[in-house]
């Protein structure tokens, strides 16, 4: 137990709940996975707004990106380096950019979990607005277990 002030300053008694030791390598999991997610959650972005600006324009710019992502050029510049060194993208100066076939696969895989994430947080009543905010974030961090029961739980109420 320990003693923590309130909003009216006055001092309360508080349970400090701490996790057991053996749950410490489940818990080193879980950051680890987060990690990984963060590291991947650029490149999805990218290569996914690449892959829509190319069908919906016929070319992705570095222009286009900045407006999209609010970022300034120098920063998409400095992703699609990282891309081009990951396999991801190809790209000449002044010139537009394109998916490299891991891109296209990369950014196809991205929009299928994006579009599974949201038809699943429509379907329990998350309203349309709020369901595409989360489904931008969630998409990158949702297991392919805990996407594949989403897929079943749509199927369910599809039927």
């Amino acid at each position: 137990m320990f003693d923590r002030r309130d909003k009216t300053g006055q001092n309360q008694q508080m349970k400090k709940i701490v996790a057991p030791l053996s749950s410490l390598p489940l818990r080193s999991e879980a950051f680890e996975y987060v990690r990984k997610a963060h590291q991947m959650e650029t490149a999805e972005d990218y290569v996914e707004l690449i892959a829509d600006l190319i069908a919906e324009r016929g070319e992705a710019r570095v222009v286009d990106l900045a407006e999209t992502f609010g970022v300034s050029h120098a920063t998409v510049n400095k992703i699609i380096l990282r891309l081009n060194k990951e396999g991801y993208v190809t790209n000449r100066p002044y010139r537009s950019l394109f998916l490299t076939v891991a891109g296209e696969k990369l950014a196809k895989s991205s929009k299928e979990r994006h579009d599974i994430v949201y038809r699943f947080l429509r379907a329990i009543g998350v309203d349309e607005h709020a369901a595409q905010m989360d489904a931008e974030g969630v998409e990158h961090h949702v297991s392919e277990k805990t996407l594949a029961a989403f897929k079943k739980f749509l199927k369910k109420t599809a039927s």
